[in-house]
Order: structure tokens, then C-alpha cells, then sequence
């Protein structure tokens, strides 16, 4: 029984890492030679969010913060900053998870979205501490305010594509509390 846990943690983190590939990928294709006047939601980071708070042995922190760096790289973003402050909203969400194995789908997309706005926070002033060049505060929380919206889909397309849900009370899961 353990070898399926262990088999199925690591299928899951495969495809987290492919996940986040292909929605870099995405993001790289020439769909647009204008700049848009709007910011859409940042699907890396709201898949990382849910899956830290649904299935937190999906997403190491190590692997978080080795995609969300060539994330950084390759978008020419300044290194380390986003990195960073996913690897500590994952961790801080890592501690949740318990208490919200119990708790409904509105307590945990609050949860979600103290954490999507604290990422938000966190960058800007990393950013403005060591003088790098931001998008406007009416893009930073129009970003925000996307990813808080978008978050109940990326949930539905974690459980329908990938059969991510919470653990619930009572289950028995072998690898539920590893890394």
C-alpha cells in the first residue's frame, strides 16, 4: 500500500512539473503584439496555491522553488523574488492544511486569497526595496483580484484533471504528512 502512495506522490509531482511547463509555455507563445490594458490571472501561482493547500506532498518545496525560479528566468523577472515568496506561502500553507481538511470550499478560498494577496505584498516590496521597476498598483491588484476569481476554477481543473482534493478527516493517508 505504501508503494502506491509513494508511486502516486510522485506521478503528481511529475505533473505539477509538466503543468507548470506547459503553462509557461503558454505564456510564451506570441498571441498578442500588443500589450493588454488588463492582467489576467498567474496560473502557476494559483495551481501551486491550491495544490499546497489540497495535497501539499505534491509540491515539495524544493520543486516549487526550483520551477518558480525558471519561471522567474525565463519571464525576465528578477530572479528569486517570486521564487521566494511562493516557497514561503507554500510553507505557510503547508502548516494549514490540516485545520482546513474539515473546513468548506469558502473558508479554504479565503485562505487562498490571504495568501495570493500576502504574495502580492511581499513582491511589491521586495521589489521596492532593491529599486526595481514595477507594473502600477492598479495592475498588481487587478492581478490579484483575477487570481482571487480564477482560484475555484483552477480548484475544479486540480480535481477533475488531476484528481487533487483535500484529505479528508478520518482518512487514512500514508503520505500525508511526508515533506
Amino acid at each position: 500500500m505504501a508503494e502506491a502512495g509513494q508511486t502516486s506522490k510522485w506521478r503528481m509531482r511529475f505533473w505539477y512539473g509538466l503543468l507548470v511547463l506547459g503553462l509557461l509555455y503558454l505564456q510564451l507563445l506570441p498571441l498578442q503584439t500588443v500589450p493588454r490594458s488588463w492582467a489576467g490571472p498567474d496560473l502557476i501561482v494559483l495551481f501551486t496555491v491550491a495544490w499546497s493547500i489540497r495535497r501539499p506532498e505534491y509540491v515539495p518545496t524544493v520543486l516549487v522553488a526550483v520551477m518558480a525560479l525558471l519561471v522567474d528566468f525565463i519571464l525576465l523577472r528578477p530572479p528569486g523574488v517570486m521564487a521566494a515568496t511562493l516557497v514561503v506561502a507554500r510553507q505557510l500553507l503547508k502548516r494549514q492544511e490540516p485545520g482546513l481538511r474539515d473546513a468548506t470550499f469558502m473558508t479554504e478560498w479565503m485562505v487562498a486569497a490571504l495568501a495570493l494577496a500576502g504574495l502580492a505584498l511581499a513582491n511589491r516590496v521586495f521589489l521596492a526595496i532593491f529599486l526595481v521597476d514595477q507594473a502600477p498598483l492598479g495592475m498588481t491588484l487587478m492581478e490579484l483580484a483575477m487570481n482571487v476569481m480564477a482560484y475555484p476554477m483552477v480548484v475544479l481543473v486540480s480535481h477533475v484533471a488531476f484528481g487533487i482534493r483535500k484529505v479528508v478527516p478520518g482518512e487514512t493517508d500514508a503520505v500525508a504528512g511526508a515533506i
